[in-house]
């Protein structure tokens, strides 16, 4: 089959995104990861005007469930969907959960799918996710003392800054512009000015990372629904057109190190299925946990080349009136991280762009967002990737 075949097979026709959700999150609480996603649930219900059993499909992404699963919370939460899905993905979860959903929706397995990420910060949720780590990554990073995140993005942040002449001052452009964008993002935890010299001056975490580097764990959900455009428009609800998405797992593995993503695999395709070009953007959402993770994603996704997103970033502003509008929320490096819900705080908040329905914080005449995730599931290799463009009509 040609490529041109192959992808006017895999476009998604009439499917849209609707009913962006986001229970406000909560640096500390004591709540279940499935208190917040039957909060998230309900409220999607709300907005719809729909009940319980009008949801034939659910997506859950979560780290905080166990020993529950999807299938456990659907009891919890009184529902009964004839099409059902579990993405604990991380930061891919939220383009992952999106991508199924809307082929159950073409293939007719569900008419309604409500995708809800929820996670919490209790005490021992970080200890247990890693005791759950794979046993390659186990034997990869215990014996040097390494248990987490904060360790392993500052080897792959250290390597990408030799690698590419990177300056810590190019970190903190993209973390100054996303707090900029957060003060006027009602649900950001972090919404006080950050300035570049107080980035600078922040203290160190693990080197070459400092405080303003990494993400803040919480607790919080975000929700949304995929679904048909004439059920929406039934609903009466504001909608997006899924214009295109990819999905790559285990991208260069031979990699000694971390240093690009399986968007670059791919990209070519995203961008040939919306039938559009990055310079036709009016938003961008990278998942942020760490800012060398947005740089990655400029590179992968072809908005500039390998090696130059440093200087990508120093010829954009890319605050809400400025160029390039990214991370319109804050990112999760002000707004915070709630788990797997991270990996749908951009793709919900590019919704509400695109649909005219953000937050205090809306980017004129925002009409395409690209939304890009990134699942490092072990903290030794970056597993999961994903991205996807959305339009408003």
């Amino acid at each position: 089959m040609s490529l041109p075949a192959r992808i006017a097979r895999r476009r998604y026709d009439d499917v849209v995104i609707a009913a962006p959700v986001t229970i406000p999150y909560q640096r500390h609480s004591t709540q279940s990861a499935h208190w917040w996603a039957g909060r998230a649930l309900r409220r999607v219900l709300e907005v719809a005007r729909l009940s319980a059993a009008d949801v034939d499909g659910l997506a859950v992404s979560s780290f905080s469930l166990a020993p529950d699963s999807a299938v456990g919370l659907v009891q919890h939460l009184g529902v009964a969907p004839r099409w059902l899905d579990h993405i604990p993905m991380g930061g891919a979860s939220g383009v992952v959960a999106l991508r199924r959903a809307a082929r159950a929706v073409q293939a007719g397995d569900a008419d309604l799918v409500v995708c809800v990420a929820a996670d919490t910060n209790q005490v021992d949720s970080f200890r247990n996710t890693l005791a759950g780590f794979s046993r390659f990554a186990q034997d990869a990073s215990h014996p040097y003392g390494a248990g987490g995140p904060n360790a392993m993005f500052a080897l792959l942040t250290d390597h990408y800054m030799r690698r590419f002449g990177v300056q810590r001052e190019d970190f903190g452009r993209l973390c100054v512009a996303q707090r900029a964008n957060a003060a006027r993002f009602e649900h950001a935890l972090l919404r006080a000015p950050l300035t570049l010299e107080q980035y600078l001056a922040a203290r160190p975490v693990c080197d070459p990372l400092h405080l303003f580097d990494c993400v803040m764990p919480c607790a919080g959900a975000e929700a949304f629904i995929v679904t048909r455009a004439p059920v929406a428009a039934a609903l009466s609800l504001p909608a997006a057109r899924l214009l295109a998405t990819i999905e790559r797992h285990n991208a260069f593995a031979t990699d000694a190190i971390q240093e690009r993503g399986g968007w670059l695999l791919d990209a070519g395709e995203l961008w040939d299925m919306a039938q559009l070009g990055p310079r036709e953007l009016d938003l961008v959402q990278t998942y942020d946990d760490y800012p060398v993770i947005s740089m990655m994603q400029f590179e992968g996704l072809g908005l500039c080349a390998a090696g130059e997103a440093a200087q990508f970033v120093r010829n954009h502003t890319f605050t809400l009136d400025g160029t390039l509008p990214h991370n319109t929320s804050g990112g999760q490096l002000s707004v915070g991280q709630a788990g797997a819900a991270g990996g749908y705080l951009g793709l919900v908040e590019a919704l509400r762009q695109v649909t005219r329905a953000a937050l205090g914080n809306q980017v004129e005449r925002a009409r395409t967002a690209l939304v890009s995730g990134f699942g490092m599931i072990n903290y030794d290799r970056g597993i999961c990737t994903g991205a996807a463009i959305l339009r408003g009509d």
